[in-house]
């Protein structure tokens, strides 16, 4: 068990954040082309991220970032963008009631993939919100 749970609080604001972008980018969306949106969010996104570094004057650390890092930051940043251009495509193609929780099944990916390569703790519990995420995915979107 984690004894800190500070994440906790920054996950849980994550989750309203991410529950806020649903619905903005469904009414957003609207009448444009879905790719042209990602386009649009990631730029403010982009703007957004490097205007609270340079605030918090962390940006002054960029030289220190050894090349593995660099490598798994600009992977995870191809695979954030194949992310939300598939996400707006298929808000704008679906409900966003339906869309975010299929969306969510990257939990259950997630969970998967780091005990896989992670060497991450599969435990029954895990196993077992893991099952439930689904069937509640699945449950939601096709309701």
């Amino acid at each position: 068990m984690i004894s800190n749970t500070s994440w906790l609080f920054w996950a849980l604001l994550s989750a309203v954040f991410a529950a806020a972008t649903a619905l903005l980018a469904k009414v957003g969306i609207a009448g444009i082309d879905s790719n042209l949106a990602t386009a649009i969010r990631t730029t403010v996104v982009f703007v957004f991220a490097w205007a609270v570094a340079i605030a918090l004057e962390k940006h002054q650390a960029i030289s220190l970032i050894d090349r593995r890092s660099w490598v798994f930051l600009v992977l995870s940043g191809l695979c954030t963008g194949l992310s939300w251009l598939c996400y707006f495509r298929a808000l704008q193609l679906g409900p966003a009631s339906s869309v975010a929780p299929v969306d969510k099944l990257s939990v259950v990916v997630v969970i998967i993939l780091a005990w896989l390569f992670l060497g991450e703790h599969l435990t029954f519990l895990k196993v077992l919100g893991g099952s439930l995420i689904t069937a509640g995915a699945i449950l939601i979107a096709f309701a």
